[in-house]
């Protein structure tokens, strides 16, 4: 059998960006902009107004087809792109067979394409992560089994959810928020960080003094306060917060190197970084506490690799999830249910509502504070009738 043809397609659905904020892929107030595209209120880093991403599919000799995406919350034309222009040329054609092998193999025919041209990261990673997305549904496809059983032998019948963002514009309305999914049966919350460090901190308290058993992790989105870095990182800390995702700018090692050696700090990083080769040099400074990959940035294959490094250095991995459709998000639930030193995988409540649009009832859901498996059929009317729009 052989890959008979690579399509990428760049979407952009309408949203409510107003509900969605405080949430994943939406952390903060947005400001003025050019279109759809707008900075960030409190750090200097754009935004989309709208649902953006980037869908692939491979389609076999056999006509059948995989779907993967790419994480693409803005420009998803650009990852659309570098596949019809680099990874076409790659892989069609190319013979497939549905094992970890064959998929590994591809990937590093992917990755050769532009060495020492910019393979290293950014929007090529993505793209790639998405035709590896759709490799695997292939496979999963071809040996007639959800993609948890084909990457472990005994996979977790129930993955625990953590919610991604408490909107609301004061405390009070966050702590309400906070109540909704703590009777739902959540116990794990992760509150972002925009600009007031002491509200945030009020924030903690108020939900450890007010729900028993909970677990608070903040998200840094990069701009811990240059100027007191450790201490607020101590302050969590002394909190016990579960972790402290992102303090500071991706590229500065030395920095979060001090900031978990002078306050201990438990750490969480991974959505920036896309490889094993980029995550090393964190893996080699014995720093983390948790890692964070994103399946629309690392893709199946490339998660898995990082995941028996994590797992040999006593770290659990938390799949990152932003924007994301049923591609990506199945492939993160998925994951999360093979890989033994995962604990958790994020939960947005507004993102798994855009995905379920697409997906044949009952979707994904979420029960009793844990995702509860339900085959996604992604060739459903309802998603095929979306890549027919797509196609046109």
């Amino acid at each position: 059998m052989k890959i008979a043809r690579v399509e990428a397609f760049a979407v952009k659905l309408p949203r409510d960006h107003g509900k969605a904020e405080g949430s994943a892929g939406s952390p903060h107030r947005l400001e003025a902009g050019v279109g759809n595209y707008r900075w960030s209120a409190h750090y200097p880093a754009l935004y989309s107004s709208e649902f953006e991403t980037c869908l692939v599919s491979v389609t076999l000799s056999d006509g059948r087809v995989g779907w993967g995406e790419a994480q693409a919350p803005l420009a998803p034309e650009v990852a659309a792109q570098i596949v019809r222009s680099l990874l076409t040329v790659a892989l069609e054609g190319e013979a497939f067979e549905p094992t970890a092998e064959c998929i590994a193999k591809l990937w590093q025919r992917m990755y050769s394409t532009m060495r020492v041209r910019g393979q290293t990261g950014g929007f090529m990673l993505d793209a790639m992560a998405g035709v590896d997305l759709a490799l695997w549904h292939l496979a999963s496809q071809l040996h007639g089994e959800p993609l948890r059983n084909l990457l472990a032998p005994a996979p977790k019948q129930r993955v625990p959810a953590y919610v991604s963002g408490t909107p609301g514009r004061t405390v009070e309305d966050r702590l309400a928020f906070t109540r909704d999914y703590y009777d739902d049966g959540f116990r794990t919350f992760k509150l972002y960080f925009d600009s007031d460090w002491d509200l945030m901190l009020e924030q903690i308290d108020r939900m450890q003094e007010e729900f028993d058993g909970i677990e608070v992790a903040i998200d840094a989105l990069w701009h811990l306060p240059a100027d007191r870095a450790v201490e607020c990182a101590q302050e969590l800390a002394e909190r016990r917060v579960l972790w402290l995702e992102c303090p500071l700018p991706p590229e500065d090692l030395a920095g979060h190197v001090e900031l978990v050696n002078e306050s201990g700090v438990r750490l969480a990083l991974g959505e920036s970084y896309r490889t094993t080769h980029e995550a090393m040099p964190f893996f080699e400074k014995e720093i983390l506490s948790y890692w964070q990959p994103d399946l629309g940035r690392s893709g199946i294959t490339e998660t898995l690799a990082l995941s028996k490094l994590a797992k040999s250095a006593g770290i659990a991995i938390v799949p990152h999830i932003s924007i994301a459709l049923p591609p990506q998000l199945n492939a993160a639930i998925e994951c999360a249910a093979a890989i033994p030193n995962c604990p958790l995988c994020e939960y947005n409540p507004s993102v798994v509502e855009m995905a379920n649009r697409f997906i044949e009832a009952p979707g994904i859901r979420v029960r009793e504070g844990s995702y509860d498996f339900t085959e996604i059929e992604l060739a459903g009317n309802r998603w095929e009738r979306l890549v027919a729009s797509l196609r046109a």
